[in-house]
């Protein structure tokens, strides 16, 4: 491994899935390395949004551990990935994207800057996102059926982006 590639890892990045994650690698590149997302990555290449989420960005992604894909209903992710289903899986992953590259710092002081406490946003796939800080400082991403997932791993530098870990699928009514 390069020593530009350790100092990144090492002073930028979390460790995410067990595995070092690479301020100069894209969103792709680094979650094929993590554990903890071999069904999201499975489910991005059965989209086939793998030079989608490799091109230049910004993007802003909320990415499910596969404990969280294991939350779903059983038999759901296995639909999910058949070939008929592409559309509704497109759907459902690009839930998880928001164009730009927010920081939780970004997320955070927009949250608390409103009125109501929910900092509103649209996720690439059209549909409404919200999030909220709790007074212990805990972030959570909301869906349009109110469904609540806690952001566990901040700021995940990318080349092309930013990753948030969450604890949960985020699913567009």
């Amino acid at each position: 491994m390069p020593a530009t590639d350790t100092a990144m890892a090492e002073g930028d990045n979390p460790m995410v899935g067990g595995a070092p994650m690479y301020a100069n690698k894209t969103i792709v590149e680094n979650a094929v390395n993590s554990a903890d997302h071999t069904t999201l990555v499975a489910a991005v290449k059965a989209a086939g949004l793998v030079d989608t989420l490799n091109g230049e960005g910004p993007f802003t992604v909320f990415a499910p551990t596969n404990e969280a894909f294991e939350k779903l209903p059983a038999g759901t992710v296995e639909t999910l990935l058949k070939p008929e289903n592409k559309d509704q899986l497109t759907k459902i992953l690009t839930y998880h994207v928001v164009s730009g590259n927010s920081s939780a710092a970004d997320i955070v002081a927009k949250a608390k800057a409103s009125r109501d406490g929910f900092y509103n946003f649209t996720a690439v796939s059209g549909d409404a996102l919200s999030a909220k800080v709790t007074p212990s400082g805990r972030v959570f991403i909301f869906d349009e059926k109110g469904d609540a997932y806690e952001v566990t791993i901040p700021d995940v530098k990318q080349s092309n982006g930013v990753i948030h870990v969450i604890d949960g699928v985020l699913l567009p009514r």
